[in-house]
């Protein structure tokens, strides 16, 4: 029987000889030819697929962190008293100060009428609506708009005619 580059005699081969694993382990790895077929540097095409699928993973994460990092410095600018901003919650007001030392804001939703909320409830802040400067209204092509009413008169139908005997 061969098994690699290794001989190994007939009667050696029983499964109640353990000799045959030692001998397998102690054999010289210079006289057992090594395949690298099918492989790059010695490693096989799915191992070298899970470590590029890793370094695009570890790439977009440190890509999305430095965006969202950039994101929240962006939104620190902006936080100002006298801004119009939102919270997580929904609630819209102007924001009257910020305490950097306990992180608590204090924002005037009505006028007279203060919340007191911690800095990181402030979501973000509310630019204005731009109006376009164009109002004119778009001309008709003849045909009217879903839903538009027309002052064109519906045609009359002809009075149903009773039948005869």
């Amino acid at each position: 029987m061969i098994l690699g580059s290794l001989t190994i005699p007939e009667g050696f081969c029983s499964p109640m000889n353990p000799t045959i694993a030692l001998s397998l382990l102690d054999a010289d790895p210079a006289e057992t030819p090594a395949s690298t077929a099918g492989t790059l540097f010695g490693f096989d095409p799915l191992t070298i697929g899970l470590f590029a699928l890793l370094a695009v993973v570890v790439f977009m994460m440190f890509r999305s962190s430095r965006k969202r990092r950039r994101d929240q410095e962006e939104l620190q600018t902006k936080m100002v008293p006298g801004a119009e901003i939102m919270t997580q919650t929904g609630i819209f007001g102007t924001l009257v100060s910020i305490d950097e030392e306990t992180n608590q804001a204090i924002i005037e939703t009505t006028p007279g009428t203060r919340l007191r909320v911690h800095r990181q409830v402030l979501a973000r802040v509310v630019e204005p609506d731009e109006i376009p400067a164009d109002d004119a209204p778009a001309e008709s092509t003849g045909d009217p708009e879903f839903g538009e009413r027309t002052d064109e008169t519906k045609p009359k139908r002809n009075p149903r005619q009773k039948p005869t005997e």
